[in-house]
């Protein structure tokens, strides 16, 4: 039996028409692409006077300019030294206030102009979307919320949220009275050494979920039981770090646990379930308002809008994130810089002493200038969210960061990440003075900064809960001052970073001395 020769002229003649296909479709594109996309690029280029950006010198070798892998080892390496935000800064020292990189194949134009960030989030704030990586890292654990979610979805949630953030709910100061005695509880009377960062996270933790659930985690209650409410504050604190990791641009190092998801949705559902039950039942709910003041329960309000058990799950992970972590963060700067600066310490003192002992009002708190004048200068060298992101979803363009300079307009390209990171933005010497990196709380005296401060963002998306955070954070402050007369810092060295999703103190190591 013969079997046929194959003939190679033919094989030969099939791949160079297969090639030549190729090559035709890949010209026609290429055309198609210059008289749309191009041509729209090249008119809004010309409309705006827009410039290239200067390339970073590491995107002056191939294989960064294709892989991305020297700022992607940077980041890493920065991350386990817990000095990434340091890192950051040094980057635009290195570069310019708007400059291109490229990690782990992707390229992301890194900006600390007050100008390009009003642009982002207010001017051209529909050209704008959080980026894809950031939802598929946090999605799994906080479910589409309103820190999730862009367009008519993300105004649905912010309109639901919003009217919960209103002065009678922020102003009620007796919820944040019993969470401060467990507080007091935990800091030894002796002198000896506590780490007010950990009680810090568990303060706000413990007042974030009685105003969202309707009952507290009591994680300072002392001689608490090993409960539930334990095991989610410890799966809740995992997830979160690994979140941020990938956020970040560090997706290898995202490894979440699905037994600490299952811990966290497990415990957000039993609260969603009850109030669900509790607002079908009209009948209790009016003969309870009947007899008096009602207690404020962020979910028993949303459950009235709200049916979908997981949305409303999801909406109270989002709001906790922010609740927790933003005033556990301010306070731990702000204690560990009350420590450090005996001086500070003093001025506050005479501040809070005026208030005779007596416990502080809304009202009293939001006249203690010196106070806030501390806060605003925490927030400034130590912002809660240090670096945030957005995706281009158009073509649209920054006012500077283009030319050799970075001082003309730059086009952004669809599907163009840009972060930005506050960190270095606040501790700009043009914008704050030469002593720019040193706490000074008087300069608030005078200071009235627009786009260059944003310790709660900006535009649309500004924190709807950040007189929330600055009431607590206020009202923890001057209550410990009232109960503690001096404080010694037990750590000496400087600020260091922890970073999750938010950033935190890694300690605040102190001794108090009782008044």
């Amino acid at each position: 039996m013969s079997y046929p020769i194959p003939h190679y002229d033919s094989c030969a003649s099939l791949a160079k028409l297969v090639l030549g296909f190729f090559l035709f479709y890949a010209v026609i594109h290429y055309v198609y692409w210059q008289l749309t996309v191009g041509s729209q690029r090249r008119r809004l280029i010309k409309r705006h006077s827009c410039k290239p950006i200067n390339d970073t010198a590491e995107l002056q070798s191939w294989k960064d300019s294709i892989f991305g892998w020297t700022q992607l080892a940077v980041t890493i390496q920065a991350r386990r030294q817990g000095n990434l935000l340091v890192t950051n800064q040094y980057r635009f020292e290195r570069n310019g206030n708007t400059c291109h990189f490229k990690i782990a194949f992707t390229n992301i134009i890194f900006t600390i102009e007050p100008e390009n960030l009003k642009a982002i989030l207010s001017v051209n704030f529909r050209d704008w979307n959080i980026p894809d990586r950031r939802k598929a890292a946090s999605i799994p654990l906080l479910g589409n919320g309103i820190f999730t979610t862009d367009g008519s979805a993300w105004q649905h949630s912010r309109d639901l949220l919003r009217p919960n953030f209103v002065r009678d709910q922020v102003s009620d100061l007796a919820t944040f009275e019993a969470h401060f005695r467990h507080l007091a509880a935990n800091i030894p009377q002796d002198g000896s050494t506590v780490d007010m960062v950990p009680l810090f996270l568990r303060l706000t933790l413990d007042s974030a979920t009685e105003f969202l659930f309707g009952e507290s985690t009591n994680c300072l209650v002392p001689d608490a039981p090993d409960n539930e409410a334990h095991r989610f504050q410890d799966a809740f604190n995992r997830l979160q770090e690994e979140v941020g990791n990938a956020a970040r641009g560090i997706p290898f190092f995202m490894r979440l646990n699905a037994e600490d998801i299952k811990t966290v949705h497990r415990f957000a559902d039993h609260y969603v379930k009850l109030a669900l039950a509790r607002h079908d039942n009209q009948f209790l709910e009016k003969t309870i308002s009947d007899r008096g003041r009602v207690r404020y329960v962020f979910l028993h309000e949303l459950a009235k809008s709200i049916k979908d058990p997981i949305r409303l799950r999801s909406e109270l992970l989002n709001v906790l994130l922010a609740g927790r972590d933003t005033t556990a963060s301010l306070l731990g700067s702000l204690w560990f810089i009350l420590a450090n600066r005996p001086d500070i310490w003093t001025k506050l003192r005479q501040e809070v002493d005026a208030l005779a002992g007596e416990h502080p009002t809304f009202e009293q708190l939001k006249n203690m200038r010196y106070l806030k004048y501390c806060l605003n200068e925490t927030l400034r060298l130590y912002p809660v969210v240090p670096h945030n992101t957005r995706m281009s979803v158009t073509d649209t363009v920054l006012p500077l960061g283009g030319g050799a300079l970075g001082r003309s307009p730059l086009l952004i390209p669809k599907g163009t990440i840009v972060g930005w990171s506050l960190y270095a933005m606040h501790r700009r010497k043009d914008f704050f003075g030469e002593d720019a990196e040193v706490f000074k709380p008087e300069r608030w005296e005078k200071l009235r900064p627009g786009w260059e401060y944003l310790p709660f963002n900006g535009g649309p998306r500004i924190c709807i809960g950040q007189q929330f955070a600055l009431t607590e954070a206020s009202y923890t402050t001057v209550r410990l001052m009232q109960e503690f007369r001096e404080i010694e810092s037990r750590d000496p060295g400087p600020w260091r970073e922890c970073m999750n999703i938010t950033a935190v103190a890694r300690a605040a190591k102190v001794a108090l001395t009782p008044a």
